[in-house]
């Protein structure tokens, strides 16, 4: 028996898996004469074929190309979960989807004359076709934007619509996403995946490809900057890499080309907004921007006139937007479409803006504000309807689902103009993977998404699909594939994409961008070295067993102590303590930290990396997944091998880079590091004199840490002493592991910088620590004082010392953004002046 098979025939049986007593559900698969769907007919084959070793072994590949990729979500207060794609899409024929489409396209344009209207005249308040409480009493209402010189005629340029069907499958309206939708970027990840992993499948359906929109939303970006505009600068303005959609947000920049920006990267001056440069505020702006695609919700956008107390905006926005000196997408006002008290009323809004009929109804849905709406809110609250739900017009649905019956009745009594009741729609079904054997029926709705392009509203012919399972640990997501009516039909419904002309150019990169690939470096060769040290250090664990007085145990004593400067010490079992380093993401200066901390500095600019830059954690999570689980000490080398295998190919996917700033700081930050990590391990391992035999293999466990040893046994014909490594790893500067040949490669990228001029406090620094390294004498560094070598003791840490120094210079120099940004005082000016004096 095959998946879809054994489906089907649960479906026939008397008690269906979703059925409620006296009703049933509409099945996007099976039909209620148990055959499939006209959609499925097509496929019958290919689809029907799909046995539960197939489709384990398709989840599995799902989710490592998921992996590989850095598909992420992040639920709100949690920590990010991997993104998860169900194996069979939801697939609907083309007669069907060209009925929805008309709807979504009449929507999306009777949105936007809405909101033109309540920002403009206000017919439909002044008419009372809407009444003013369900709109004056919406927190996405921004009173600040209602003003003549803030009219736009066209603020709605991309759109989401969250769809389910009832019993009869009729589509209907769940909730409008306009303020900052998300979910593109998750519905082309969710396509590229399932043409991968069901290669065949995808093949025999001749649906559209989802690479047209994309393009058509890159033009339509374009030409929406203000008039006069030729060369428009676009930004993705993000909350941040702990955004819950932030993989979103970084995909949508990186496929539409345009920079992924936060609010920290932006200033307004002139009245017009502008990307810091480096060196801000003493370096002035040189790149405007004229668009601005917001995920960021409107009141958080400027503390100035909006919330504040945000940081995720920008001061003076808000006046920028009124002066028609930048566009924002979607318009700042656009959240009051949210409200689900306006679902009533929409059939009227529809007559009375487009004079047409409302092609797709919404759930059913009461105000609180209108008598007979309170009516049925409190009568069904009585009644304790499962069916039925109350919720604010404003807050998250989880806002009062702590509260009774009796405590919620009260709240709506209080203020009812801020409460509605919706009935629970009986969700369509769709087989859902359940990784047992079988695909169980679950209940989903879909997300449509609509972008004005050419003066009309053009729905994405496709989605995005959730799984809404009341038991579910995590989100699970559905592709939604649409056939085509004709095999010779274009893509999307575009036959040309032509965005506007303009010169290419290299975009700015902001100071905070750039401090991110500084510190992606530092920890990128943090975690590296710490990794061939922890190696080495574990080569060595059997010494230990000698007496401590024998010279035997002295290597990885010495490695140890390595460790110990790095990241202090948790346990005195070496096995324990090597787990700890490569699995504590909370220990300071370990592996896990360090690879942690890379991986969130490169996710602030991830639309500037290759996709393969993913693929490095994917690796480094597996592997310290498989230590977990294992207790074997063997375990410790491979998984510390595997990192450094991950982390050495991060290297290569930085190799491919454009050399622009961002590069020049991924590898300033890289050499810089390797300085630091250099002189601790030579101070722990070359400053004490142990005796002939133990010295020599101090300094060959050194040289493998180092990864100098093959040089080293080329060069020196074995013989090691302690000058000729110091040689070696201080001097040599054709040895990419030398101090000398880290000064130098520094040199060069901190020469290269926009903000250097030969003479910068960085640039000062580091010529003295370079003049220093030449005028070294080895031999008489090296002369020992007793049992140690006092004079290297104190030069390497003057060297580390000096090296934070010069770290703390490029902050200031390259990354200098001006004063934290500070929420407004509540006190007064005429206060604050008073205080003064």
């Amino acid at each position: 028996m095959t998946v879809l098979r054994d489906y089907a025939t649960t479906l026939a049986q008397p008690t269906l898996p979703l059925g409620e007593p006296g009703g049933v559900r509409y099945d996007e698969v099976v039909a209620p004469d148990g055959s499939l769907r006209p959609a499925w007919k097509g496929l019958a084959q290919v689809a029907l074929g799909l046995t539960p070793e197939e489709l384990k072994r398709v989840g599995s590949e799902i989710s490592r190309f998921l992996a590989d990729r850095g598909v992420t979500y992040v639920p709100r207060g949690s920590a990010a979960q991997p993104w998860q794609l169900d194996p069979v899409p939801l697939i609907m024929e083309s007669a069907a989807w060209g009925r929805l489409e008309v709807g979504l396209a009449q929507r999306a344009e009777l949105l936007n004359a809405l909101l033109v209207d309540l920002y403009g005249e206000q017919r439909v308040l002044r008419e009372g076709i809407l009444p003013p409480a369900a709109v004056f009493g919406h927190a996405g209402y921004l009173r600040p934007l209602v003003r003549p010189s803030a009219h736009d005629p066209e603020p709605l340029l991309l759109s989401a619509t969250d769809l389910g069907r009832d019993a009869e499958g009729e589509w209907h309206v769940l909730a409008d996403r306009v303020q900052a939708p998300s979910g593109l970027g998750y519905a082309m990840e969710n396509r590229r995946v399932l043409a991968q992993v069901l290669p065949d499948l995808y093949q025999e359906t001749d649906l559209h490809r989802m690479e047209p929109y994309f393009a058509a939303l890159r033009s339509a970006l374009l030409n929406a900057a203000p008039e006069g505009v030729t060369e428009p600068r676009v930004v993705v303005l993000s909350p941040g890499t702990h955004s819950e959609t932030a993989y979103d947000q970084a995909f949508l920049a990186s496929t539409l080309g345009f920079p992924l920006v936060q609010s920290s990267d932006l200033t307004v001056r002139g009245g017009w907004i502008w990307i810091k440069p480096p060196g801000w505020p003493k370096n002035g702006p040189t790149e405007r921007v004229d668009v601005i695609l917001r995920r960021v919700d409107a009141d958080w956008c400027d503390p100035l006139e909006l919330r504040g107390n945000s940081r995720l905006g920008v001061a003076g926005l808000t006046e920028a937007v009124r002066r028609g000196r930048v566009r924002v997408v979607n318009g700042l006002g656009a959240g009051v479409l949210e409200n689900p008290a306006l679902l009533p009323f929409m059939p009227a809004i529809c007559d009375a803006l487009l004079g047409e009929q409302l092609r797709l109804p919404a759930v059913q849905t009461w105000w609180g504000g209108d008598a007979d709406g309170l009516d049925v809110l409190l009568d069904r609250l009585g009644e304790s309807d499962e069916k039925f739900v109350v919720r604010s017009i404003d807050e998250s649905r989880r806002a009062h689902a702590s509260l009774t019956a009796d405590e919620l009745r009260a709240r709506v009594l209080a203020a009812p103009y801020r409460f509605v009741g919706q009935e629970r729609l009986a969700l369509s079904q769709a087989p859902v993977w359940s990784g047992t054997g079988r695909a169980d029926a679950q209940p989903v709705v879909m997300r449509a998404f609509t972008v004005r392009y050419r003066q009309a509203f053009r729905p994405l012919v496709g989605g995005l699909a959730t799984v809404m399972a009341p038991a579910a640990a995590s989100l699970v997501t559905k592709d939604v594939w649409v056939v085509k009516g004709a095999s010779d039909d274009p893509d999307q419904g575009l036959v040309d994409v032509a965005p506007l002309d303009f010169r290419p150019s290299i975009p700015a990169m902001a100071p905070r961008a750039l401090e991110d690939m500084f510190w992606a470096g530092r920890y990128a060769e943090r975690a590296e070295d710490l990794l061939r040290v922890l190696i080495t250090a574990d080569a060595h664990l059997e010494e230990l067993t000698a007496p401590v007085e024998s010279e035997h145990g002295i290597p990885a004593r010495a490695l140890l102590g390595v460790l110990q400067r790095l990241a202090g010490r948790r346990s005195p079992d070496p096995e324990e303590e090597f787990r700890s380093l490569l699995l504590d993401e909370d220990r300071r200066g370990s592996a896990a930290q360090a690879l942690d901390r890379l991986r969130e500095a490169l996710e602030g600019v991830r639309d500037q990396l290759s996709a393969d830059t993913w693929r490095v954690f994917a690796h480094t999570d597996r592997a310290k997944k498989a230590l977990r689980t294992s207790e074997r000490s063997h375990r410790i080398t491979e998984s510390a091998g595997r990192l450094l295998t991950a982390v050495l190919s991060l290297h290569g996917v930085t190799a491919s880079m454009i050399r622009d700033p961002g590069w020049r700081m991924i590898e300033a930050g890289r050499y810089l590091e390797r300085g630091l990590q250099l002189c601790t391990l030579l101070a722990a391992t070359t400053t004490d004199r142990h005796g002939p035999q133990a010295d020599r293999e101090v300094l060959e466990a050194v040289l493998t840490a180092a990864e100098s040893s093959v040089t080293f046994r080329r060069r020196y014909r074995g013989n090691v002493r302690t000058s000729g490594v110091l040689e070696l790893l201080l001097l040599d500067r054709d040895n990419p592991r030398s101090l000398a040949f880290a000064f130098r490669e520094l040199r060069m990228h901190l020469a290269a910088m926009p903000a250097s001029t030969g003479s910068t406090r960085p640039e000062r620094l580091l010529e003295h620590l370079e003049t220093a390294l030449e005028n070294l004498d080895l031999q008489a560094l090296a002369a020992p004082s007793g049992l140690r070598r006092p004079r290297l003791q104190r030069y390497f840490d003057t060297t580390r010392s000096q090296l934070m120094q010069l770290a703390d210079s490029i902050g200031d120099v390259h990354f200098a953004s001006g004063p934290e940004p500070q929420t407004l005082s509540t006190m007064s000016l005429i206060e604050v002046q008073a205080k003064k004096s």
